[in-house]
Protein backbone atom coordinates (compact mmCIF):
# COMPACT_ATOMS: atom_id res chain seq x y z
CA UNK A 1 0.00 0.00 0.00
CA UNK A 2 1.53 3.30 -1.13
CA UNK A 3 0.53 6.24 0.00
CA UNK A 4 1.86 10.04 -1.00
CA UNK A 5 1.39 12.98 0.84
CA UNK A 6 2.38 15.46 -2.15
CA UNK A 7 3.48 18.92 -1.76
CA UNK A 8 3.27 19.09 2.04
CA UNK A 9 4.94 20.96 4.46
CA UNK A 10 6.76 18.76 6.72
CA UNK A 11 8.09 20.19 9.92
CA UNK A 12 10.33 18.00 12.40
CA UNK A 13 12.79 19.79 14.57
CA UNK A 14 14.35 16.93 15.91
CA UNK A 15 15.65 16.01 11.92
CA UNK A 16 15.34 19.78 11.50
CA UNK A 17 13.20 19.50 9.01
CA UNK A 18 10.95 22.14 7.53
CA UNK A 19 10.28 22.07 4.35
CA UNK A 20 7.60 21.47 1.48
CA UNK A 21 8.22 18.41 0.28
CA UNK A 22 6.79 14.74 -0.70
CA UNK A 23 6.22 12.04 1.73
CA UNK A 24 5.73 8.57 0.37
CA UNK A 25 4.38 5.92 2.87
CA UNK A 26 4.74 2.23 2.03
CA UNK A 27 3.36 -0.19 4.19
CA UNK A 28 2.64 2.39 6.87
CA UNK A 29 6.47 3.19 6.36
CA UNK A 30 8.20 6.28 5.13
CA UNK A 31 10.25 5.63 2.52
CA UNK A 32 11.17 8.57 0.67
CA UNK A 33 10.52 12.32 1.52
CA UNK A 34 10.91 14.37 -1.41
CA UNK A 35 9.66 14.55 -5.10
CA UNK A 36 7.64 11.07 -5.81
CA UNK A 37 6.62 9.99 -9.25
CA UNK A 38 4.76 7.01 -10.03
CA UNK A 39 1.64 4.86 -9.16
CA UNK A 40 0.59 5.64 -6.05
CA UNK A 41 -3.44 3.77 -4.00
CA UNK A 42 -3.59 7.03 -2.79
CA UNK A 43 -2.70 10.83 -2.93
CA UNK A 44 -3.46 13.33 -0.46
CA UNK A 45 -2.79 16.53 -1.83
CA UNK A 46 -1.25 19.10 0.29
CA UNK A 47 -1.28 21.89 -2.24
CA UNK A 48 1.34 23.37 -0.23
CA UNK A 49 -1.03 24.36 2.59
CA UNK A 50 -1.12 21.58 4.28
CA UNK A 51 1.11 21.09 7.39
CA UNK A 52 2.70 17.40 8.79
CA UNK A 53 4.14 17.37 11.78
CA UNK A 54 5.22 14.43 14.26
CA UNK A 55 1.82 12.58 15.75
CA UNK A 56 0.64 15.34 18.60
CA UNK A 57 1.12 13.53 22.50
CA UNK A 58 -0.81 14.79 25.38
CA UNK A 59 0.79 13.73 28.60
CA UNK A 60 -2.13 14.96 31.16
CA UNK A 61 -6.09 13.49 30.05
CA UNK A 62 -8.65 11.83 31.97
CA UNK A 63 -10.59 8.92 30.20
CA UNK A 64 -12.98 8.31 33.34
CA UNK A 65 -12.46 4.96 32.22
CA UNK A 66 -12.79 2.66 34.69
CA UNK A 67 -15.66 3.62 36.81
CA UNK A 68 -16.88 6.95 35.89
CA UNK A 69 -17.51 5.87 31.77
CA UNK A 70 -20.70 7.91 31.83
CA UNK A 71 -18.33 11.00 31.57
CA UNK A 72 -15.72 9.18 29.27
CA UNK A 73 -14.23 6.03 28.25
CA UNK A 74 -10.75 4.83 26.33
CA UNK A 75 -12.30 4.62 23.28
CA UNK A 76 -14.15 7.73 22.88
CA UNK A 77 -11.43 9.22 24.82
CA UNK A 78 -9.73 8.56 21.60
CA UNK A 79 -11.56 9.34 19.55
CA UNK A 80 -11.37 12.75 20.43
CA UNK A 81 -7.52 12.47 20.47
CA UNK A 82 -7.61 11.12 16.86
CA UNK A 83 -9.71 14.22 15.84
CA UNK A 84 -7.54 16.67 17.47
CA UNK A 85 -4.45 15.01 15.31
CA UNK A 86 -3.11 13.36 18.72
CA UNK A 87 -1.41 9.91 18.11
CA UNK A 88 -0.43 9.21 22.00
CA UNK A 89 -2.08 10.24 25.56
CA UNK A 90 -1.28 9.38 28.96
CA UNK A 91 -4.07 8.57 30.91
CA UNK A 92 -4.24 9.96 34.81
CA UNK A 93 -5.06 7.61 37.19
CA UNK A 94 -7.88 9.37 39.75
CA UNK A 95 -10.61 6.84 38.25
CA UNK A 96 -12.51 4.33 40.19
CA UNK A 97 -11.08 2.75 41.29
CA UNK A 98 -7.60 4.31 41.16
CA UNK A 99 -4.90 3.53 38.53
CA UNK A 100 -2.68 1.69 41.70
CA UNK A 101 -2.35 -1.72 40.79
CA UNK A 102 -0.23 -4.08 38.26
CA UNK A 103 -3.71 -5.46 37.01
CA UNK A 104 -5.38 -1.83 36.68
CA UNK A 105 -2.85 -0.83 34.76
CA UNK A 106 -2.55 -3.75 32.28
CA UNK A 107 -6.48 -2.56 32.25
CA UNK A 108 -5.95 0.68 30.39
CA UNK A 109 -2.91 -0.74 28.20
CA UNK A 110 -5.24 -3.47 26.86
CA UNK A 111 -7.94 -1.30 26.29
CA UNK A 112 -6.07 1.69 24.57
CA UNK A 113 -5.11 -1.13 21.97
CA UNK A 114 -8.33 -1.23 20.73
CA UNK A 115 -8.11 2.52 19.99
CA UNK A 116 -5.83 3.03 16.91
CA UNK A 117 -3.68 5.02 18.93
CA UNK A 118 -1.04 4.43 21.66
CA UNK A 119 -2.63 5.29 25.28
CA UNK A 120 -0.29 5.13 28.04
CA UNK A 121 -1.30 5.14 31.81
CA UNK A 122 0.12 6.92 34.91
CA UNK A 123 -0.16 4.94 38.42
CA UNK A 124 -0.96 6.47 41.46
CA UNK A 125 1.90 7.89 43.89
CA UNK A 126 -0.02 6.18 46.91
CA UNK A 127 -2.34 3.76 47.52
CA UNK A 128 -6.04 4.28 46.53
CA UNK A 129 -4.60 8.30 46.48
CA UNK A 130 -5.25 8.20 49.85
CA UNK A 131 -2.17 9.83 50.43
CA UNK A 132 -0.91 7.66 53.30
CA UNK A 133 0.84 4.47 51.95
CA UNK A 134 3.27 4.25 48.72
CA UNK A 135 2.18 2.05 45.77
CA UNK A 136 4.50 -0.64 44.52
CA UNK A 137 6.51 0.90 42.18
CA UNK A 138 8.20 -2.17 40.91
CA UNK A 139 5.38 -3.80 40.01
CA UNK A 140 3.28 -0.84 38.85
CA UNK A 141 6.45 0.10 35.97
CA UNK A 142 6.64 -4.04 35.26
CA UNK A 143 3.16 -3.75 34.20
CA UNK A 144 4.30 -0.99 31.71
CA UNK A 145 4.07 2.41 33.42
CA UNK A 146 6.79 5.22 33.02
CA UNK A 147 5.16 8.29 35.22
CA UNK A 148 3.15 8.69 38.38
CA UNK A 149 0.85 11.21 39.85
CA UNK A 150 -1.86 11.45 42.71
CA UNK A 151 -3.45 13.98 39.95
CA UNK A 152 -6.46 15.87 41.28
CA UNK A 153 -4.40 16.54 44.74
CA UNK A 154 -0.80 16.47 46.13
CA UNK A 155 -0.08 14.03 48.33
CA UNK A 156 -0.50 15.86 51.36
CA UNK A 157 2.39 14.80 53.76
CA UNK A 158 5.88 16.07 52.55
CA UNK A 159 7.50 13.54 54.04
CA UNK A 160 5.72 10.59 52.19
CA UNK A 161 6.25 13.27 49.24
CA UNK A 162 10.05 12.77 49.08
CA UNK A 163 9.94 9.09 50.23
CA UNK A 164 8.52 8.87 46.61
CA UNK A 165 10.38 11.27 45.20
CA UNK A 166 13.82 9.37 46.72
CA UNK A 167 11.46 6.06 45.30
CA UNK A 168 11.17 7.20 41.89
CA UNK A 169 15.14 7.93 41.39
CA UNK A 170 15.51 4.41 42.27
CA UNK A 171 12.66 2.82 39.41
CA UNK A 172 13.15 5.79 36.87
CA UNK A 173 10.04 6.78 37.27
CA UNK A 174 8.76 10.30 36.73
CA UNK A 175 6.35 11.97 39.55
CA UNK A 176 3.83 14.65 37.94
CA UNK A 177 1.86 16.94 40.58
CA UNK A 178 -0.84 18.41 40.96
CA UNK A 179 0.17 21.27 42.48
CA UNK A 180 -2.84 22.90 45.31
CA UNK A 181 -2.77 22.11 48.59
CA UNK A 182 -6.67 21.32 49.21
CA UNK A 183 -6.57 23.30 53.23
CA UNK A 184 -5.77 26.79 51.28
CA UNK A 185 -8.76 26.16 48.67
CA UNK A 186 -10.90 25.59 51.78
CA UNK A 187 -13.56 24.99 48.65
CA UNK A 188 -13.19 27.72 46.45
CA UNK A 189 -14.23 27.07 43.33
CA UNK A 190 -12.66 29.99 41.15
CA UNK A 191 -9.82 31.88 40.98
CA UNK A 192 -10.00 34.06 44.49
CA UNK A 193 -9.84 38.03 43.31
CA UNK A 194 -11.63 40.84 42.25
CA UNK A 195 -14.07 38.17 40.07
CA UNK A 196 -14.83 35.76 42.82
CA UNK A 197 -15.54 38.96 45.22
CA UNK A 198 -18.13 40.24 42.50
CA UNK A 199 -19.80 36.82 42.31
CA UNK A 200 -20.24 35.94 45.94
CA UNK A 201 -18.41 33.02 45.62
CA UNK A 202 -15.33 31.35 47.47
CA UNK A 203 -12.02 31.95 45.91
CA UNK A 204 -8.78 29.37 45.55
CA UNK A 205 -5.60 31.57 46.41
CA UNK A 206 -3.16 31.10 44.08
CA UNK A 207 -1.48 30.73 47.14
CA UNK A 208 -2.22 26.61 47.40
CA UNK A 209 -0.57 26.50 43.13
CA UNK A 210 2.29 28.38 44.25
CA UNK A 211 3.12 27.09 47.78
CA UNK A 212 3.03 23.15 46.43
CA UNK A 213 4.82 24.54 43.30
CA UNK A 214 8.14 25.41 45.49
CA UNK A 215 7.44 22.32 47.82
CA UNK A 216 7.94 19.83 44.89
CA UNK A 217 10.88 21.67 43.87
CA UNK A 218 12.51 21.70 46.85
CA UNK A 219 11.89 18.03 47.88
CA UNK A 220 12.66 16.96 44.21
CA UNK A 221 16.12 18.82 44.50
CA UNK A 222 17.02 17.56 47.94
CA UNK A 223 17.09 13.66 46.38
CA UNK A 224 18.43 14.52 42.48
CA UNK A 225 14.65 13.52 41.54
CA UNK A 226 12.78 14.55 38.50
CA UNK A 227 9.34 16.45 38.89
CA UNK A 228 7.08 17.52 36.48
CA UNK A 229 4.67 20.62 37.84
CA UNK A 230 0.68 19.98 36.12
CA UNK A 231 -0.87 22.35 34.55
CA UNK A 232 0.81 25.52 35.43
CA UNK A 233 -1.45 28.65 35.85
CA UNK A 234 -0.12 30.95 37.60
CA UNK A 235 2.72 33.93 37.16
CA UNK A 236 4.28 33.02 41.03
CA UNK A 237 5.01 29.31 40.21
CA UNK A 238 5.87 30.66 36.66
CA UNK A 239 8.69 32.58 38.00
CA UNK A 240 9.63 29.30 40.84
CA UNK A 241 10.16 26.99 38.05
CA UNK A 242 12.20 29.46 35.97
CA UNK A 243 14.58 29.68 39.11
CA UNK A 244 14.77 26.20 39.62
CA UNK A 245 15.61 25.17 36.18
CA UNK A 246 18.25 27.93 36.46
CA UNK A 247 19.71 26.14 39.37
CA UNK A 248 19.89 23.28 37.42
CA UNK A 249 16.72 21.54 39.70
CA UNK A 250 15.12 18.18 37.45
CA UNK A 251 12.10 19.75 36.75
CA UNK A 252 9.70 20.19 33.83
CA UNK A 253 6.03 21.44 33.38
CA UNK A 254 3.04 22.29 31.12
CA UNK A 255 0.27 24.29 30.97
CA UNK A 256 -2.86 23.92 28.90
CA UNK A 257 -4.06 26.58 26.28
CA UNK A 258 -7.14 27.76 28.40
CA UNK A 259 -4.16 29.54 30.31
CA UNK A 260 -2.65 31.29 27.77
CA UNK A 261 -5.27 32.02 26.35
CA UNK A 262 -8.62 33.07 28.67
CA UNK A 263 -9.13 35.32 32.67
CA UNK A 264 -11.30 34.47 35.03
CA UNK A 265 -13.29 37.22 33.61
CA UNK A 266 -15.31 33.92 31.57
CA UNK A 267 -16.92 33.17 34.90
CA UNK A 268 -18.61 36.51 35.02
CA UNK A 269 -20.97 34.44 32.97
CA UNK A 270 -21.76 32.03 36.18
CA UNK A 271 -21.18 29.01 33.54
CA UNK A 272 -19.42 26.34 34.77
CA UNK A 273 -17.83 24.74 31.71
CA UNK A 274 -15.24 27.53 32.54
CA UNK A 275 -14.89 25.96 35.87
CA UNK A 276 -11.52 23.78 36.44
CA UNK A 277 -9.03 23.10 38.40
CA UNK A 278 -6.74 25.35 38.84
CA UNK A 279 -8.96 28.03 37.68
CA UNK A 280 -8.51 30.52 34.96
CA UNK A 281 -6.76 33.66 36.57
CA UNK A 282 -5.73 37.19 35.76
CA UNK A 283 -4.39 39.03 32.90
CA UNK A 284 -0.86 39.01 34.92
CA UNK A 285 -1.05 35.09 35.18
CA UNK A 286 -2.10 34.29 31.75
CA UNK A 287 0.39 36.79 30.02
CA UNK A 288 3.26 35.18 32.24
CA UNK A 289 1.92 31.68 31.05
CA UNK A 290 2.12 32.79 27.30
CA UNK A 291 5.82 33.87 28.52
CA UNK A 292 6.79 31.04 29.47
CA UNK A 293 5.57 29.02 26.79
CA UNK A 294 7.43 31.29 24.72
CA UNK A 295 10.53 31.42 26.37
CA UNK A 296 10.70 27.62 27.19
CA UNK A 297 10.02 27.83 30.92
CA UNK A 298 6.83 25.63 29.98
CA UNK A 299 8.23 22.10 28.67
CA UNK A 300 4.57 21.05 26.82
CA UNK A 301 1.15 22.20 25.86
CA UNK A 302 -1.20 19.52 27.57
CA UNK A 303 -5.27 19.35 27.43
CA UNK A 304 -5.90 18.45 31.36
CA UNK A 305 -9.22 16.70 28.97
CA UNK A 306 -11.04 16.33 31.89
CA UNK A 307 -14.87 15.24 30.92
CA UNK A 308 -17.86 16.02 32.79
CA UNK A 309 -21.68 15.81 31.60
CA UNK A 310 -24.24 18.11 31.20
CA UNK A 311 -25.93 17.59 34.25
CA UNK A 312 -22.85 17.69 36.41
CA UNK A 313 -21.78 20.90 34.67
CA UNK A 314 -25.46 22.75 35.43
CA UNK A 315 -25.58 24.20 38.72
CA UNK A 316 -22.40 26.70 38.59
CA UNK A 317 -21.37 26.78 42.30
CA UNK A 318 -21.86 22.86 42.80
CA UNK A 319 -20.37 21.59 39.29
CA UNK A 320 -17.26 19.46 39.45
CA UNK A 321 -13.88 21.09 37.94
CA UNK A 322 -12.88 20.25 34.14
CA UNK A 323 -13.03 21.26 30.55
CA UNK A 324 -12.76 18.72 27.14
CA UNK A 325 -9.93 20.35 25.03
CA UNK A 326 -8.08 17.59 22.95
CA UNK A 327 -10.02 18.50 19.84
CA UNK A 328 -9.37 22.41 20.27
CA UNK A 329 -5.78 22.67 21.82
CA UNK A 330 -4.14 22.88 18.13
CA UNK A 331 -6.14 24.90 16.82
CA UNK A 332 -6.03 27.50 19.93
CA UNK A 333 -2.37 27.06 19.79
CA UNK A 334 -2.42 27.61 16.26
CA UNK A 335 -4.83 31.16 16.18
CA UNK A 336 -3.61 32.72 19.34
CA UNK A 337 0.38 31.92 19.39
CA UNK A 338 0.91 30.81 15.82
CA UNK A 339 -1.30 33.33 13.48
CA UNK A 340 -0.16 35.79 16.27
CA UNK A 341 3.79 35.22 14.56
CA UNK A 342 4.65 34.72 17.82
CA UNK A 343 5.26 30.94 17.65
CA UNK A 344 7.44 28.67 14.92
CA UNK A 345 5.98 25.53 13.84
CA UNK A 346 8.86 23.87 14.50
CA UNK A 347 8.17 25.21 18.31
CA UNK A 348 4.84 24.16 18.38
CA UNK A 349 5.74 20.63 17.15
CA UNK A 350 8.27 20.71 20.42
CA UNK A 351 5.98 21.34 22.76
CA UNK A 352 2.90 19.42 21.32
CA UNK A 353 4.66 16.21 20.28
CA UNK A 354 8.48 15.93 21.41
CA UNK A 355 8.66 17.27 24.81
CA UNK A 356 5.95 15.41 25.92
CA UNK A 357 6.90 11.79 24.74
CA UNK A 358 10.76 12.98 26.00
CA UNK A 359 10.17 13.71 29.42
CA UNK A 360 7.71 10.60 29.94
CA UNK A 361 10.61 8.34 28.92
CA UNK A 362 8.46 7.01 25.64
CA UNK A 363 9.77 6.38 22.18
CA UNK A 364 10.65 9.35 19.47
CA UNK A 365 8.67 9.96 16.52
CA UNK A 366 10.10 11.50 13.48
CA UNK A 367 9.55 12.16 10.17
CA UNK A 368 12.32 10.51 8.44
CA UNK A 369 12.74 7.71 5.88
CA UNK A 370 12.95 4.15 7.02
CA UNK A 371 10.49 5.48 10.23
CA UNK A 372 6.95 4.11 10.70
CA UNK A 373 4.66 7.06 9.54
CA UNK A 374 3.46 8.83 12.97
CA UNK A 375 1.76 12.18 11.84
CA UNK A 376 -0.75 15.00 12.45
CA UNK A 377 -1.44 16.57 9.42
CA UNK A 378 -3.12 20.03 9.91
CA UNK A 379 -4.71 23.25 7.54
CA UNK A 380 -3.01 25.76 9.53
CA UNK A 381 -5.54 28.20 7.45
CA UNK A 382 -8.86 26.49 8.12
CA UNK A 383 -11.34 28.30 9.77
CA UNK A 384 -14.11 26.85 11.56
CA UNK A 385 -16.30 27.02 14.98
CA UNK A 386 -16.04 25.34 17.79
CA UNK A 387 -19.67 23.59 18.04
CA UNK A 388 -20.06 21.67 20.98
CA UNK A 389 -22.40 18.96 19.83
CA UNK A 390 -19.77 18.43 16.92
CA UNK A 391 -16.97 17.04 19.09
CA UNK A 392 -16.02 13.49 19.31
CA UNK A 393 -15.86 12.94 23.28
CA UNK A 394 -19.16 12.11 25.50
CA UNK A 395 -19.06 14.70 27.07
CA UNK A 396 -18.87 18.72 25.55
CA UNK A 397 -17.85 20.61 28.48
CA UNK A 398 -15.54 22.95 26.20
CA UNK A 399 -14.36 26.32 27.33
CA UNK A 400 -13.60 27.42 23.52
CA UNK A 401 -17.38 26.93 22.57
CA UNK A 402 -18.55 28.90 19.76
CA UNK A 403 -15.26 30.51 18.95
CA UNK A 404 -13.60 30.76 15.64
CA UNK A 405 -10.42 29.69 15.45
CA UNK A 406 -7.55 29.20 12.51
CA UNK A 407 -5.97 26.14 11.97
CA UNK A 408 -7.57 22.39 12.20
CA UNK A 409 -6.07 18.70 12.42
CA UNK A 410 -7.60 17.24 8.85
CA UNK A 411 -5.88 13.61 9.27
CA UNK A 412 -4.06 11.58 11.54
CA UNK A 413 -1.66 8.73 11.08
CA UNK A 414 -0.44 6.26 13.74
CA UNK A 415 1.34 3.06 13.27
CA UNK A 416 1.22 3.66 9.58
CA UNK A 417 -2.58 3.89 9.46
CA UNK A 418 -5.06 6.74 8.52
CA UNK A 419 -7.03 6.75 12.33
CA UNK A 420 -8.79 10.11 11.09
CA UNK A 421 -9.83 12.28 8.77
CA UNK A 422 -12.19 15.26 8.74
Amino acid sequence: MKILLKDIRAVDPGCGLDCVTDILMTDGVISRIGSCEGYFDRVIDGRGRLTAVPGLFDMHVHFRDPGLTHKEDIITGAAAAKAGGFTGVACMPNTKPPIDSFDAVRYVIEKGRQTGIRVHPYACVTKGMDGKELCDYESLKAAGITAISDDGKPVPSAELMRQALERSVENGLLIASHCEDLEIINGGIINKGEISRRLGVRGMDRASEDYITAREIALAASCGARIHICHVSTYGSVNIIRAAKRDGVKVTCETAPHYFTYTDEKLLTRDADYRMSPPLRTEKDRAAVEEAVLDGTIDCIITDHAPHTADEKANFEKAPNGVVGLETSLAVTLTKLYHTGKLSLSRLAELMSVNPRRILGLPEVRIQEGAEADLCIFDPELEWEVIPAELHSKSKNTVFKGERLKGRNVCTICGGKIVYEL
